[in-house]
């Protein structure tokens, strides 16, 4: 087992990565500090792996609140549920809410944690790549609203991660590639040296290689933790995690959260990105060659072949976390491994890029 810590002082906390982690009873009992645990989790997931989290936690007084899978799930509406369970059930400040699922479960359990009662512990056990990679990682918590994606939400940050590499093996392959998505953007946004090493890799992974999927996952969160503990509250280096994001989230909000993974949005997002960074003159044409194939190897869309328009595009992006007085900023790419933040783009430019993807 592999162990990496999110450095922020008092709110620290360690992310544990390796097989068999979900069978280490002590691991997860070690960060629930209280005798009241609600497990929050999704239909799909709790088949695989519910029953065992509750048997650890059967000696408290425990409940479990089971979603309906998909993007859709995180809403105003499953916010405000669960905070009625926790309510009804007389849940106190000292409760532990354990998040059970990929992104979704995730992003919504850790909100209801940092609103309920202004704040209770919350552990993660992610059950997706993206979710061990990326969204279980670093705090952000977030539902969706119908005109933007994760525009309602608060930094809080979980007491630990706890990653089983064993779940991905339940995983569908199209939830794999999805997470290989944020996997390829830890390279491109700051660890060429990775990039490389995933281009002779992307096979391994996809196939699952253990020792393959255990790498990536660990020299992924490094990276992010690494971002966080510089940047927790995104006020300049953390933006660039968002690397394909303002693309992908404008995609995903332009099919109504339906259709298209998360992963599915970004790995086309991050191939608008580097588009753009070419027309812009930042990087040379064959890296975008590069991410293409990386890309398609991973078995993710290279275009969007679903109703979006450019007028939908446009107007989404503007609907932005990184949206300032009315300007958008983007994540571009001065070179494999070193991205940038820069509102400094043509409308033209950003123009041919988005239609190039159109379909």
């Amino acid at each position: 087992m592999k162990t990496i810590n999110v450095a922020l002082a008092e709110r620290s906390y360690p992310i544990y990565i390796g097989g068999k982690t979900l069978d280490n009873s002590e691991l997860i009992n070690k960060h629930i500090n209280s005798q009241q645990v609600l497990i929050v989790t999704n239909d799909v997931v709790a088949k695989h792996y519910l029953e065992k989290v509750e048997r650890f936690v059967e000696h408290l007084d425990y409940d479990t609140y089971i979603l309906p899978d998909g993007e859709k799930t995180k809403s105003l509406a499953n916010l405000e549920l669960i905070i009625s369970r926790l309510l009804e059930n007389k849940y106190s400040r000292t409760c532990t809410l354990i998040a059970l699922g990929g992104g979704v479960i995730g992003d919504l359990t850790g909100f209801v944690a940092a609103c309920y009662q202004r704040g209770v512990n919350f552990v993660q056990i992610p059950t997706t790549l993206l979710a061990q990679v990326d969204s279980s990682v670093g705090g952000k918590t977030a539902v969706n609203h119908a005109l933007g994606k994760n525009m309602i939400g608060a930094f809080y940050q979980p007491q630990a991660v706890i990653a089983d590499t064993d779940v991905l093996h339940t995983l569908p392959d199209r939830e794999l590639s999805a997470g290989l998505a944020e996997v390829i953007k830890y390279g491109l946004i700051r660890d060429e040296l990775f990039f490389i090493w995933l281009e002779e890799n992307i096979e391994k992974l996809v196939q699952r290689d253990e020792a393959a999927l255990t790498y990536a996952i660990e020299r992924s969160c490094i990276n992010k933790a690494e971002v966080v503990a510089e940047d927790e509250r995104e006020s300049g280096l953390r933006a660039i995690l968002n690397f394909g994001h303002t693309f992908g989230h404008a995609i995903e909000t332009g099919l109504s959260y339906q259709h298209w993974l998360h992963g599915e949005a970004v790995g086309c997002g991050m191939l608008m990105a580097t588009d753009l960074s070419v027309r812009l003159g930042l990087i040379e044409e064959d890296n975008l060659y590069r991410v293409e194939s990386i890309i398609e190897k991973a078995g993710l869309p290279t275009k969007v072949h679903q109703s979006v328009t450019l007028e939908q595009m446009l107007e989404n992006m503007k609907v932005d976390k990184k949206a300032k007085d009315g300007v958008v900023y983007l994540i571009l790419l001065n070179s494999v491994g070193n991205a940038l933040i820069t509102a400094d783009y043509s409308s033209e430019a950003l123009t041919e890029t988005i239609e190039k993807y159109l379909q």
